[in-house]
């Protein structure tokens, strides 16, 4: 069963396709997966951004034999092109639409989850949740899973943390290339692309509020600095905070930069970050940005309940609302990720660093799982470090090796100097 329309098929298989052009790493795990079908018989589920970048894991996962069902991690990510591309060119599961409403995103996750999952992949920690709670029937099955957000992982660990995760889960998310690599680069650059996108405002010269100085907060700081905004940070974490002032950044509290700035870009995993008192002193025709993964970071709903009027629409994923004094405050993709919901999110290439991690870990807890226990599980050394070395490859760059002297030099506590 799928919501997928055939007549679109065509234009995802050609985005597909281009897409593949620049997911080097990927292909390269494909080919292995077709030959040793490490996934063999097994039941997947997935609850992820359906893009260009997702359809091609998924291709791969298909090419390892397992039997696929993919869900949108958000109803505005979904690209009905690519979900078509997938059901009607490849025959696998897709319940997801662009724009669907929450009772018929709800029903996508349940209509996935019916499959009655072995390894689930999710996006913001939906189908652990539903597994947990209302499917707990399931649990049995379920051999593990793989987790690709910051705010997902969050959650994996405070149910760690109290002993109610029930299979073992690989936090994606927090290796060394997710974090470097997809986290700062793509999320910095599709952040930006979808403000531009959807306003078409010139950055040069205006003041950008970031709140949240993790690895995604950093890239949009730096990406709205090379193009010439004035950068405030907003942190909670004294470390960090300290971290973006040596970087040459403002750093304030958001009673303070709300006056400030011109555009803001929530990026912190948390809720509330934008709320009423904020609203109260931003300028008029400020921009407001979330590329957290849920719409909780900025109060959009107070927003509703106490403008005096709302245009929807008044560009593409542009909403304005007028305030009793007269300001208007723009939200961008009704407050939802801004990067997939107003662009593409992260460009292939990023994200054949992030799917090839993710492909290899669902290989890994096919292989590993029965031996693990329950709980939230680094990504494997050796799986960080073939990535990188597959990308450095791909981009044809050369690095040095240790000789045998240098390794016992590093590796023993004798050689002082």
């Amino acid at each position: 069963m799928s919501t997928a329309e055939e007549s679109l098929s065509d234009q995802g298989l050609l985005r597909l396709v281009w897409a593949q052009r620049a997911m080097p790493a990927l292909a390269q795990i494909k080919e292995r997966f077709e030959r040793d079908r490490p996934l063999d018989g097994l039941r997947v589920v997935a609850a992820l951004h359906v893009t260009p970048e997702t359809a091609n894991l998924m291709l791969v996962l298909k090419a390892g034999g397992a039997h696929l069902h993919l869900a949108a991690a958000n109803p505005l990510s979904t690209q009905d092109d690519i979900a078509a591309a997938l059901v009607h060119r490849f025959g696998i599961d897709v319940h997801a639409r662009r724009g669907a409403d929450r009772v018929t995103y709800d029903r996508h996750l349940e209509l996935a989850l019916a499959a009655a999952p072995q390894l689930v992949l999710d996006d913001g920690c939906d189908l652990v949740g539903r597994l947990h709670t209302t499917h707990r029937d399931l649990l049995p099955d379920v051999r593990g899973g793989c987790e690709q957000t910051t705010t997902g992982v969050l959650r994996l660990r405070a149910m760690a943390a109290e002993s109610a995760l029930s299979f073992p889960v690989v936090a994606v998310n927090d290796s060394r290339i997710q974090q470097s690599f997809a986290n700062r680069h793509g999320t910095g650059q599709s952040t930006v692309d979808a403000i531009i996108r959807s306003t078409n405002v010139l950055l040069a010269g205006r003041t950008v509020v970031v709140a949240g100085y993790g690895n995604c907060g950093k890239g949009v700081a730096d990406r709205a600095r090379g193009l010439g905004a004035s950068v405030i940070v907003t942190e909670v974490d004294p470390a960090r905070a300290l971290e973006a002032v040596m970087a040459g950044f403002r750093v304030l509290p958001m009673r303070e930069a709300a006056a400030e700035g011109d555009v803001f870009v929530t990026v912190t995993g948390s809720r509330g970050v934008l709320a009423e008192p904020h609203f109260a002193t931003m300028k008029d025709n400020a921009i407001l940005a979330n590329s957290g993964h849920f719409d909780l970071e900025i109060d959009v709903a107070w927003l509703r309940a106490r403008c005096v009027d709302m245009r929807a629409g008044i560009r593409p994923h542009v909403d304005e609302y007028l305030m009793a004094d007269g300001r208007r405050l723009l939200v961008l993709a009704e407050g939802r990720l801004v990067n997939l919901a107003a662009a593409e999110g992260h460009p292939p290439a990023v994200m054949d660093m992030s799917f090839a991690g993710q492909a290899l870990c669902v290989e890994w807890l096919a292989i590993n799982a029965a031996a693990l226990l329950p709980g939230v599980y680094d990504v494997p050394a050796e799986i960080d470090y073939g990535l990188a070395m597959l990308q450095l490859a791909a981009m044809g760059v050369r690095i040095d090796t240790l000789d045998p002297a240098q390794e016992a030099y590093l590796t023993s506590w004798r050689n002082g100097g």
